[in-house]
């Protein structure tokens, strides 16, 4: 009896749209990384990339709970001492809306290139309009 192993040739991607309206960031977070790493498919190898494509549409309307609005801090540094900087959740979120989940589902995935190509497979906008009609996405509820 033999092992099955996905072949990167042999994957079909499909193209997949996500309305992030209303929904918490975590638990949106989690559903995008299971399906950026293929985990959802039977073929699902680990060490090769078997994803499907993501579209999140109105990633500004996503919901923190509790006081994460507040309280929940972005640090990024420079590499120059005293280089770090902050920024609170609630701001991000309006001023960069698309940013807070693309560091969630980041956080999620592998920390190799593997995981880098998984997170170009992502296209995340903040109103409801993408330029992604010729790919045929479906839509996708979670």
């Amino acid at each position: 009896m033999n092992t099955f192993q996905a072949k990167k040739e042999t994957v079909e991607r499909n193209w997949h749209v996500i309305d992030a309206e209303g929904k918490v960031l975590g638990r949106l977070a989690s559903e995008i990384a299971k399906r950026l790493r293929g985990k959802d498919k039977p073929i699902y190898t680990p060490y090769v990339d078997t994803c499907d494509f993501v579209i999140v549409v109105n990633a500004g309307k996503v919901q923190l709970t509790g006081k994460k609005l507040t309280d929940k801090i972005y640090y990024r540094h420079s590499g120059y001492p005293g280089g770090i900087k902050h920024i609170a959740a609630g701001k991000m979120l309006s001023e960069k809306p698309t940013e807070a989940l693309r560091l969630a589902v980041k956080g999620m995935l592998p920390k190799n290139s593997l995981g880098r190509a998984m997170l170009k497979k992502l296209k995340i906008y903040a109103g409801s309009d993408h330029g992604h009609a010729a790919q045929c996405p479906q839509k996708l509820e979670l």
